[in-house]
């Protein structure tokens, strides 16, 4: 085993040593290259040693480099050295995180990072969380305790009694809600198109003037930071209005949220404290490695009643039970990860990530400006779009920049214009990182 695990460490390390060098996407030799692990299952064992050559040999070269300082796809951060360290050493733990008693660590981690999360997001110190995969489930585990309070307050239990038969719930969304929300609201039996959907302005934040009459029961859902523009729903105006309607306030904040950890970036979250539950995600902007999300409600007891299970061999201490705060009874360690970046980090040292990322994202959009190209958002976060003329060159743009590998920048549809979005979330990237990829990015365009 001793044996094995260093040969992995130093395969791993070989492969992050590498990404300064290396093509962002796969090469189409390495894509081509996976035929060879489609083949029936092997009638006798191959040695661990055997497997891991392989899977190195064939899967690291074919894996998009999301750890490169280079990559700005779908706001995915990279993983810090210290969460990375910190996962491999859980999954030599191998713990099952449900319960205090099968692994009291992984319990204190989470009852730690709890509060450690709560204090830099800005959020009422009093609320429960839930340590998920990612913004969908997120979102689902801050829904559901959603559901289960306006109902109860309609006199009805939901838990006990299902959905037939209860009061409807009126559900509100601003016009750039994000899928994972619209996904959420569907498994809990809300609904995908029973939505009331409020317009947006030009970086779509939900219009306030707009809002719509409504009577309890209600959800009303809010976004801290647009997955393309990066812009912030107007949280205080709308969460007045929600509550004076008698509605929950749900906060969308998959990435945006971690703005609150910034001196310099607080106020464009102001107000989001006043809702009554948020979703966001680890993953991105606190860069931890996949998968992490996170649910935070604001009373604990609703979402502790909307995720709780009781069987008589699953033992309850007098502890937080992490397995009554989420929809899952196995799963991994999350908050080792999450407790060991923002340990590594600090206060100084997370603000300092949100704000050098930010400034590399005005550092895009300024040269892409002065060199004729025209930018579609107000850059007020990490989010740059840029449009290279018709949708048709911009694609052409796009793929030109993919298919290159010096760096990786996805495709949007922005208001009926296509776009290319430059998402900054890494710790990894640098000032270098920035100067070879607007060189690729300027050349394509060129080109």
């Amino acid at each position: 085993m001793k044996a094995l695990l260093n040969d992995a460490a130093a395969r791993a390390t070989r492969y992050l040593e590498e990404l300064h060098d290396r093509r962002v996407s796969p090469s189409q030799k390495s894509l081509q290259q996976l035929n060879d692990l489609d083949h029936p299952l092997p009638k006798y064992p191959t040695t661990p040693e055997a497997v891991l050559e392989i899977l190195d040999s064939i899967g690291s070269p074919a894996t998009v480099a999301n750890a490169s300082g280079r990559y700005f796809g779908f706001v995915i951060g990279g993983s810090l050295p210290a969460a990375l360290a910190a996962n491999w050493l859980a999954g030599a733990w191998d713990q099952c995180a449900g319960l205090f008693a099968a692994s009291p660590i992984a319990a204190v981690l989470e009852e730690v990072s709890l509060r450690w999360l709560l204090d830099v997001l800005r959020l009422p110190a009093e609320s429960g969380g839930a340590f998920v995969t990612g913004a969908t489930v997120a979102n689902f585990t801050a829904l559901a305790a959603a559901r289960h309070a306006v109902l109860q307050q309609a006199g009805w239990d939901v838990e006990t009694d299902g959905l037939f038969g209860a009061p409807p719930v009126t559900v509100v969304v601003g016009a750039e809600a994000h899928p994972s929300l619209i996904k959420a609201l569907g498994l809990l039996g809300m609904g995908r198109g029973r939505v009331v959907t409020v317009p947006v302005d030009s970086q779509g934040r939900t219009r306030a003037d707009a809002f719509p009459k409504i009577a309890p029961p209600a959800i009303v859902c809010i976004q801290s930071g647009n997955v393309n523009t990066g812009a912030f729903d107007p949280a205080e105006r709308l969460c007045a209005l929600a509550h004076d309607a008698g509605a929950w306030v749900h906060v969308d904040g998959a990435f945006g949220l971690w703005a609150a950890a910034s001196p310099q970036y607080a106020h464009l979250a102001a107000g989001a404290a006043a809702a009554d539950s948020w979703a966001t995600d680890a993953h991105k902007w606190l860069n931890v490695p996949y998968d992490s999300g996170l649910a935070f409600v604001r009373d604990a007891r609703h979402l502790n009643r909307a995720m709780s299970l009781t069987a008589a061999y699953l033992p309850q201490g007098s502890r937080r039970e992490p397995s009554q705060y989420t929809p899952e009874l196995s799963r991994r360690a999350r908050g080792v990860e999450i407790w060991a970046a923002m340990l590594s980090l600090g206060r100084s040292g997370l603000a300092d990530l949100i704000e050098r990322t930010c400034r590399y994202a005005r550092r895009f959009a300024e040269s892409l400006r002065a060199n004729g190209f025209e930018i579609l958002n107000q850059v007020e976060l990490n989010q740059v779009l840029v449009s290279f003329g018709d949708g048709e060159k911009t694609r052409r743009v796009i793929d030109r920049i993919q298919a290159g590998g010096e760096c990786w920048c996805g495709e949007t549809v922005w208001q009926g214009r296509v776009a290319m979005r430059i998402s900054v979330s890494s710790w990894a990237t640098t000032e270098d990182d920035v100067d070879r990829s607007l060189a690729a990015i300027l050349q394509a365009a060129r080109d």
